[in-house]
């Protein structure tokens, strides 16, 4: 189970990146939920869709899209990078694919979070003259908390295990871009690396096995905190 540095550095690199995606993705996914859950309007089930859309597509195919639009000469690129904001081959690149494809799971908790609340928790907040932002941060947003904790490790393990998207959209650059199921894929097309390669699958699985039972274990002791406190 030696290690070489090259496998350090790209699980290093694949926590930066899993990490990041959900830290930047979080206040997004709550937001999004939060109006899917809570608000009707025109077009709702098209941004329903659109959420969920990187579940069903292949992910070269969302990698290709992110390509057209955040790539150097891509619809919003061209113009971010005027910002020094540039993703295309780069690690920010490689975070970007990871929140986009961790992106549905993360909403789908925290929207199956926001159903259960019962409203007139809400509603009797509002009635005593709470503003609506009021209402949110000290009833539904404890209320929803372990929906949030689930959904955010939900994200991160996707993003950890994150392949198609990402070498679609910022390639297998090692230690810039290669995060650890591409470097996985790099020791299969070479030969004898299948031992480098199981390490590195077997890395991943106890770092997402972790994450799952991380996940289950604070949405737990939230929820009994929370009978606790009613």
């Amino acid at each position: 189970m030696a290690f070489s540095p090259e496998d350090w550095v790209a699980i290093a690199l694949s926590l930066k990146v899993a990490a990041t995606a959900v830290v930047c993705s979080l206040p997004f996914g709550i937001a999004v939920a939060w109006l899917l859950s809570r608000r009707e309007f025109p077009g709702k089930m098209l941004v329903n869709g659109l959420v969920h859309l990187p579940l069903i597509l292949p992910p070269v195919v969302t990698g290709y899209l992110l390509l057209l639009s955040f790539g150097r000469k891509g619809l919003f690129g061209e113009a971010l990078a005027e910002f020094g904001l540039t993703f295309s081959f780069r690690w920010t690149g490689a975070a970007l694919a990871a929140a986009v494809m961790g992106f549905p799971l993360m909403v789908r908790a925290i929207r199956l979070s926001l159903d259960a609340v019962d409203r007139r928790l809400e509603q009797a907040a509002e009635s005593l003259g709470a503003p609506p932002y009021g209402v949110f941060f000290t009833v539904t947003l404890p209320l929803i908390l372990p929906g949030i904790v689930a959904g955010a490790i939900l994200a991160f393990a996707k993003a950890l295990g994150e392949f198609g998207a990402t070498i679609t959209f910022v390639s297998n650059i090692p230690g810039e871009t290669q995060t650890l199921a591409g470097l996985i894929y790099s020791y299969t097309q070479v030969p004898e690396g299948d031992d480098s390669a199981l390490r590195l699958t077997l890395v991943s699985i106890a770092i997402s096995l972790a994450a799952l039972a991380l996940s289950e274990w604070l949405a737990r002791r939230m929820a009994a905190r929370a009978g606790r406190a009613d």
